[in-house]
């Protein structure tokens, strides 16, 4: 749909297009939507083709307000820190396994129907890293304390205007493991 490329490539568990018209035919195949990196073994896909349908991210900020959560294969370390703080800040120090978090991310996910959710202004404030919401039709990511406009190039530092609706973008329990000290993968123009 555009042709800037991204820094992170994921999928919504299995294949969502049609592989002769490259059409997405559907919003997922199941609940595991992951978050990967581009470059791992060597592998080489054909984009669209017969197996998962490829998803490209700006960086992984993008990929949590989407839904998806870090690759335990390609992303191992990763998926580990994550877990571990999901444990801390989600499950009540139960150790989650992958569809744990899936079942539970699903549901908050915008296009799963929980859709974004108004946020006040002094929450904005309180969003850490990596967080993203809206005001209106224009996306931003928090990044120490600066709000950065999203644009499918990169970032943009900002000032926030008082007017327009605000809606968080990044399901609930994503924002609980990055208040909790996950540290996503920021597309180089985020550098405040």
């Amino acid at each position: 749909a555009v042709t800037t490329r991204g820094t992170m490539m994921g999928n919504r568990g299995g294949r969502i297009h049609d592989p002769a018209t490259k059409t997405i035919t559907r919003r997922w195949a199941s609940k595991r939507w992951i978050a990967c990196v581009c470059t791992f073994k060597g592998r080489q896909r054909t984009v669209m083709g017969a197996g998962y349908t490829e998803l490209f991210f700006l960086d992984e900020v993008t990929a949590l307000a989407s839904g998806h959560r870090p690759c335990a294969e390609c992303r191992r370390d990763d998926f580990v820190q994550f877990s571990k703080l999901w444990c801390d800040a989600v499950s009540g120090g139960v150790m989650p396994k992958a569809d744990d978090m899936d079942m539970l991310l699903h549901r908050e996910r915008a296009v799963s129907g929980a859709g974004p959710q108004p946020i006040s202004r002094d929450e904005l404030a309180r969003l850490p890293d990596g967080a993203m919401f809206a005001i209106d039709e224009t996306a931003y990511a928090m990044r120490k304390g600066v709000a950065l406009r999203w644009h499918f190039e990169g970032y943009e530092k900002t000032i926030l205007l008082d007017t327009g609706r605000a809606q968080l973008l990044t399901p609930p329990a994503l924002v609980k493991v990055l208040k909790a000290g996950y540290q996503p993968r920021w597309h180089s123009s985020a550098e405040v």
